[in-house]
């Protein structure tokens, strides 16, 4: 791996999704499968949320000091108490470096992203489609990470389609910048752990 400066390697990886020699091992093709394959079919579908009545429903009496007798809810119609919350996605995050200022993959991210293509193309996650999101940390301003973000997210899809077949219909690569790190930090902080790709399942 090249020798950098102090000054030379925060200038290669502030604005990138970037590893250094001291980052944890990017997960296998199985550890990967095994992150984004659901356990349940709820993991993947859309959460239940409640639906407004229609103009004509029943109001509740007004407060007249007596009993009211319970209001019956319409059918068809999800009431606050009954709604769940939507449950998180399988999901998975990985260190992909890129070069300086660049959206051009590494050797280093062209292994991580074969262990994502192996996953992706194996049966257990054929049938499934995927969110590729681009994150950086905080240094540099907001709309350069935002746009490099999604050059950097595209560049995975397009390796993922180039090297593994990947169909691209099944893939939507976003670029959401410095927005969600994993570390909150300040502005212009290099933090490792927030420069990375998150793997979504979306469902089939």
């Amino acid at each position: 791996m090249r020798h950098y400066s102090n000054a030379a390697f925060l200038a290669a990886c502030g604005l990138m999704v970037c590893v250094s020699s001291g980052s944890a091992q990017n997960p296998s093709a199985d550890q990967i499968i095994r992150s984004l394959r659901p356990t349940a079919p709820s993991e993947v579908t859309r959460g239940i949320r409640p639906i407004a009545p229609s103009s004509d429903a029943p109001v509740a009496p007004r407060d007249t000091g007596r009993t009211a007798m319970p209001t019956a809810v319409p059918q068809g119609v999800t009431t606050p108490s009954q709604a769940r919350p939507a449950t998180p996605r399988p999901s998975v995050n990985l260190t992909v470096e890129f070069l300086s200022g660049s959206s051009e993959l590494t050797p280093e991210a062209a292994n991580s992203l074969d262990e994502l293509g192996q996953a992706l193309t194996s049966n257990d996650l054929a049938a499934y489609h995927f969110r590729v999101e681009g994150h950086t940390d905080t240094v540099g301003t907001r709309e350069y990470n935002q746009r490099l973000s999604e050059r950097r997210a595209e560049s995975v899809l397009d390796y993922l389609v180039t090297k593994w077949k990947v169909d691209r219909s099944r893939v939507k690569p976003v670029g959401l910048g410095q927005d969600q790190p994993v570390v909150p930090t300040g502005p212009n902080v290099a933090e490792a752990r927030n420069r990375r790709v998150t793997v979504v399942n979306l469902g089939t």
